[in-house]
């Protein structure tokens, strides 16, 4: 799973359908991998406006 993640996050592009086959193999369901994929991809998205915006920065 942590693997899917980081390739999720370096660059979604290069997931491919054996991504998710070697997360069923795992023992995760297609629900599974949604949840997996929705969650990586909203802290992703998350983390991404808050840098932006400079959250969290010491002036």
């Amino acid at each position: 799973m942590i693997d899917y993640v980081v390739k999720l996050t370096k660059d979604a592009t290069k997931v491919s359908p054996l991504d998710h086959v070697a997360l069923k193999a795992a023992g995760f369901d297609d629900r599974g991998v949604l949840q997996i994929t929705l969650i990586a991809a909203w802290f992703n998205y998350i983390n991404r406006v808050a840098d932006s915006l400079g959250v969290g920065r010491d002036a």
